[in-house]
């Protein structure tokens, strides 16, 4: 009987000691997808903003600031109404 009792009490703790590293692997694999999940749906960082127009109305300034203007649309950093926006001001 003694034998008996020691080999299901070593089944035991084998069935449980599985069933924890089981648990475990689980927990860390659903953690792993549901941070790439956060990840692909992340908004992008917002634009960096065009320089703010000189108070000094010089128009060597504001064709410099058109042209960084020019230069962001190029880049694909503004859209084009941002970019009419943003000359309006400039001109305006």
């Amino acid at each position: 009987m003694p034998g008996l009792l020691r080999g299901v009490a070593r089944t035991a703790v084998v069935a449980g000691t599985a069933t924890a590293v089981s648990n475990r692997v689980s927990r860390r694999q659903q953690g792993r997808w549901a941070q790439q999940e956060s990840q692909q749906y992340q908004e992008p960082p917002p634009a960096p903003a065009p320089p703010p127009a000189a108070p000094a109305d010089d128009m060597t300034s504001k064709i410099d600031q058109l042209k960084q203007l020019g230069e962001l649309k190029a880049q694909g950093v503004l859209t084009e109404a941002e970019f009419e926006q943003q000359k309006r001001r400039i001109l305006g």
